[in-house]
């Protein structure tokens, strides 16, 4: 049981820093791993790539007049995240290039762009910090950040369910029976936005959408109902946090790789293992071919 205890308990009981490094990612998974179910049930899964290096400008530009100020990178972000998604969409709209290609092209610019203004100022720890946060380092105010976060983005949820669920399944339907089709839009790219802010205080503009996209990718292969699928991508991401700082601690490792790589790990013993993946779909086809 000591061995236990050292191994799984001691790390967040006895320093603070794992406390609050624990606390942030936890509200995190409640926060991004939902908004990633329904970026996936869209097929707008690289969109939340995108819009991760979308904010990294933003963000840049913050750090280039306040320096790592949370506030100023955090609404820097979130204003280059709007200005990508919005400008992108109208790419789409007025001109003869799909949207997958007008955000390639935005988020390819914002990422040179923001890596640009960082080394303006900035050693290459700075710029490390920018691209891959400092989960660790997480203080009150970007505690506090990240629980706005995940309290707008679970009253969004709960507010707007039942359109984004129709909108993800059928969004023909949505739109012939009401208005609701273009602001729940909007609404749901403001949350990928805000969730993408959060996750980029912790892990980066780069690995912030892993928490958001690989716990949703891993619960698709255990349920097709939209409820059971984010609570399960909410636990993945949970567990993933916790494994991955602990892996973090006692191996002396990046800890916000070593999170993400926890949740490849959930992603790839779902593929097996999953009631919808690799083992369990050619059981039922060997099933079926017996009978």
């Amino acid at each position: 049981m000591d061995a236990l205890y050292d191994h799984l308990i001691a790390p967040f009981a006895e320093f603070a820093f794992m406390q609050r490094a624990l606390a942030g990612a936890l509200m995190l998974s409640l926060s991004a791993c939902p908004v990633g179910v329904f970026l996936m049930l869209r097929r707008m899964s690289l969109t939340g790539d995108a819009m991760a290096h979308a904010i990294l400008p933003g963000a840049a530009v913050g750090f280039l007049l306040y320096g790592l100020e949370i506030v100023p990178m955090t609404l820097g972000g979130l204003a280059a995240g709007v200005i990508v998604a919005l400008g992108a969409g109208a790419v789409s709209r007025l001109t003869i290039q799909k949207e997958d290609a007008s955000m390639a092209a935005f988020y390819l610019i914002s990422l040179a762009l923001g890596v640009l203004i960082v080394s303006l100022r900035g050693s290459n720890v700075d710029l490390m910090h920018v691209l891959f946060g400092t989960v660790l380092a997480l203080n009150n105010d970007a505690l506090t950040l990240i629980g706005t976060i995940t309290v707008v983005t679970l009253g969004s949820l709960a507010v707007f369910w039942r359109a984004l669920v129709a909108e993800c399944l059928d969004p023909l339907f949505l739109r012939s029976v009401s208005r609701l089709g273009p602001p729940v839009h909007f609404v749901f790219l403001a949350l990928v936005v805000l969730n993408l802010v959060g996750g980029f205080q912790a892990l980066g503009t780069l690995l912030s959408v892993g928490l958001m996209m690989l716990p949703a990718a891993a619960a698709r292969f255990w349920t097709s109902r939209v409820e059971p699928m984010c609570l399960l991508a909410i636990v993945i991401g949970m567990a993933s946090c916790i494994s991955g700082l602990l892996l973090s601690y006692h191996a002396s490792l990046p800890s916000g790789p070593a999170i993400i790589l926890s949740a490849g790990a959930f992603y790839a013993v779902s593929i097996l293992a999953g009631t919808r993946g690799i083992l369990a779909t050619r059981v039922r086809h060997a099933s079926h071919r017996t009978a």
